[in-house]
């Protein structure tokens, strides 16, 4: 992977934001090398601070999740091509929320975002979200061309945005995204699920608070193998579950903490 390298007279190590990246990896041999390129390019061409090019300080916490094909293998010889890498070998599968939640813990940067290892996510997106970082505390991805993914997961992805927002009073487009969130914030959130409502209990959490967030667009590709593992049976009980307790909480047995309104952010118009 290429390292972002700074321009004369830009400033960067001293004034950029850092970043931890997390990569949960499951079965992913055929993508997990075009991820970790994708994240390379996207911190090399990201707009940094005062009119600089790239974010220089980071780190990159991949976790193979007890892959049974080659995954592991191929994530350990990338640590020779990306000395920022750090691969997590969990010796069982443990789930996307699970390696999500052990990534922040490990995370020692100022920001945390999660890019999975699947390569759907291209660079042009990632950047486009890295951009604007420091503009407010959380950078709340939708897609901008849902059409690439099947009508069937549309329509389930619709359902769950406008259930999310009838419950919990907000008004966002998507709440599964590689949203990036201040490291300072996301630390204290109790994260009490591992299941695929993970993001969306943390975005709850934090917007109810009164945390600030900006929505912005990113374009996203079709998953170039594999198929997405969102929708297995265990996967959409969790789901059920986890919104079940994250509504008490919010909304019952601990309304007196989130009753702020969320704080949107008009994103910045890109510098000339």
């Amino acid at each position: 992977m290429i390292t972002p390298q700074a321009k004369p007279g830009a400033m960067m190590a001293a004034t950029s934001p850092s970043i931890s990246v997390i990569v949960p990896c499951y079965n992913e041999e055929k993508n997990v090398r075009g991820a970790i390129e994708s994240i390379g390019k996207a911190l090399l061409s990201a707009p940094g601070p005062r009119g600089g090019q790239g974010l220089s300080d980071y780190e990159i916490l991949l976790f193979n999740d007890c892959s049974t094909d080659s995954t592991g293998a191929i994530a350990d010889g990338l640590l020779s091509t990306e000395p920022r890498l750090k691969v997590i070998h969990n010796p069982r599968n443990m789930g996307f929320g699970y390696n999500y939640t052990e990534g922040v813990r490990l995370a020692s940067r100022d920001y945390v975002i999660m890019v999975p290892g699947d390569n759907e996510i291209p660079s042009g997106a990632i950047e486009e979200v890295l951009s604007h970082i420091s503009e407010a505390d959380i950078i709340i991805p939708f897609t901008a061309n849902p059409w690439t993914r099947p009508l069937s997961r549309r329509v389930v992805s619709r359902a769950f945005v406008l259930l999310m927002n009838s419950l919990f009073g907000l008004r966002l487009r998507y709440y599964n995204g590689t949203c990036l969130i201040r490291a300072s914030m996301l630390k204290k959130v109790p994260m009490k699920t591992w299941g695929f409502a993970y993001m969306a209990a943390i975005l709850v959490r934090l917007l109810r608070t009164g945390a600030s967030f900006i929505e912005v667009g990113v374009v996203i590709r079709p998953r170039e193998s594999g198929k997405s593992k969102a929708f297995r049976p265990r996967n959409v009980i969790s789901v059920v579950g986890a919104l079940a307790g994250l509504f008490w909480e919010v909304r019952v047995s601990g309304r007196s903490r989130y009753k702020s309104a969320p704080r949107r952010v008009a994103p910045a118009l890109p510098q000339a």
